[in-house]
């Protein structure tokens, strides 16, 4: 009898040992974050609900259903499923809070998901909340790095809130005040590079797509580097094998580096399987990078788009788009009906689409400035300078095209290190456009300041940013403004 009692003790013990909470990031959490990375949604589910079954009280479990949520939202962009997931975080919060206290994952957890949500809420236009949710992730995180200063996963976090925080436009600088955070790109970025090579020594090796993500992401988005290529898609080769995230991101570097044959060949590669989430932001880069290289089957991968798609961005532009190639093919009644569409779906929140509105709602293009365009939007600049080097700018009824005109060469010869010619092009379209609605003139003094400040003639790259600034009530003032502010403030001026 005393030996069943003993038996039973022991055994009871055991249960409430392995029911302890910990923090386990052990094969099968790797396997079901791997599935996340690759955005094999279904496959990740099923993996974190074994874990659950087999350790209960493993809080990376936790962690991994918000890597879902976060994943998931981030490629569908659907406002009624953020509305009904973003909930989830408290709860997690508070589960998490309740673990072990003495795993460097005890902190860290709970920051990854406060930074989380503060990009999704930040991506469906909950500022405010998202700029508390990234200091209190940051505060974590500090924390976190005093007590294990040797945590690597730590420092891709504390990279991410530099960057956050270091990017904000120089027009809310007052939010970061308000908030008591200060960050730097650079910084950020650098702390990112190193991880990077740092990471597959490591048992931490499984966070390196995850670094090279946000390396992209904030190089394309932030730095808006233009000469990255190469780096970038290194980098992405030594992402895993499968992964639909990889084939956006390749895609996605690509079509932002006006590599717009390899953007084609990247994303016609996408694995179409269902074990992976849509991702409709695939069909919209292959209908544009299709319209740059003038191939008429690029209305159907722009209107898979808009059929898919749940979010907010792009519909206008996707459809002003599809109108656009079929007036390049000669095809006016669809050219007419897509032109409506432009018109009368979507939403007006992003730049993009505010464009499209006013360019379906204005006179129709120029067919040889539109051919350009969309050249030049692909890297195809020989073509570009080909549809409008024997065009005569008087032969041009409207301003508008004249001005487009010289602001079109004056990009061509910009991006072919024609510094001389651009500028003198650029001033043209400013001297035309200044006075206009029209963004040609107050981009190109942005361009022209970004050529002196290459040149380091600071002065005159200061005398262009102001000119871009003194423009008022044109397209993409917002993000034009912000551009001029950030470059006074890097040249000191």
């Amino acid at each position: 009898m005393i030996k069943k009692l003993l038996f039973f003790f022991i055994l009871l013990l055991i249960s409430q040992l392995s029911a302890k909470a910990n923090f386990n990031y052990d094969a099968n959490c790797v396997a079901a974050y791997k599935a996340i990375m690759s955005l094999k949604m279904d496959e990740a589910k099923l993996l974190i609900k074994k874990e659950k079954q087999l350790n209960p009280q493993n809080g990376i479990t936790i962690l991994l259903d918000n890597y879902v949520d976060y994943f998931s939202l981030l490629a569908s962009e659907n406002k009624t499923e953020y509305n009904r997931l973003k909930d989830n975080k408290g709860a997690r919060i508070t589960a998490l809070e309740g673990n072990d206290k003495n795993s460097p994952y005890y902190l860290f957890s709970q920051a990854e998901i406060y930074l989380q949500w503060s990009f999704l809420k930040a991506k469906f236009g909950d500022y405010m909340s998202s700029g508390f949710d990234a200091k209190k992730a940051g505060s974590l995180l500090k924390d976190n790095s005093q007590k294990y200063p040797d945590f690597l996963p730590n420092q891709k976090s504390l990279a991410l809130v530099n960057v956050i925080f270091g990017s904000i436009p120089a027009s809310f600088k007052s939010v970061t005040r308000f908030l008591g955070m200060n960050g730097n790109v650079q910084t950020g970025i650098k702390q990112l590079e190193v991880l990077r090579t740092e990471l597959p020594k490591t048992s931490y090796s499984f966070y390196n797509d995850e670094v090279i993500f946000f390396i992209c992401s904030i190089d394309i988005n932030v730095l808006h580097s233009k000469n990255s290529y190469n780096k970038l898609i290194s980098y992405l080769s030594g992402m895993e094998n499968g992964s639909l995230l990889k084939v956006y991101l390749q895609g996605y570097v690509s079509s932002k580096t006006a590599h717009n044959d390899e953007t084609i060949a990247y994303l016609d590669t996408s694995p179409k399987s269902a074990q992976y989430i849509a991702l409709p932001a695939i069909n919209y880069m292959l209908g544009c990078a299709k319209l740059n290289r003038m191939e008429n089957d690029a209305p159907l991968y722009l209107t898979k788009y808009v059929n898919e798609y749940k979010g907010t961005s792009f519909i206008k532009d996707a459809y002003l788009k599809i109108a656009y190639s079929y007036l390049l093919q000669n095809e006016p009644e669809k050219y007419e009906y897509y032109l409506s569409m432009a018109k009368n779906k979507g939403y007006v929140i992003d730049e993009k689409d505010k464009q499209a509105l006013k360019e379906a709602s204005d006179a129709r293009p120029d067919v040889d400035l539109l051919r350009a365009r969309f050249y030049f939007d692909g890297g195809y600049y020989a073509k570009a300078l080909a549809q409008l080097s024997n065009k005569d700018v008087n032969s041009l009824k409207l301003q508008r095209d004249k001005i487009e005109y010289y602001y079109r060469i004056g990009r061509i010869y910009d991006n072919t290190g024609k510094d001389y010619e651009a500028t003198l092009s650029y001033q043209k379209a400013i001297n035309l456009g200044k006075a206009t609605s029209y963004y040609y003139a107050s981009s190109a003094a942005l361009r022209i300041g970004n050529i002196y400040e290459g040149i380091k003639d600071f002065k005159k790259a200061a005398e262009y940013y102001n000119q871009a600034l003194d423009m008022k009530n044109h397209e993409y003032q917002t993000s034009t403004d912000n551009d001029a502010k950030e470059a006074l403030k890097r040249i000191g001026q």
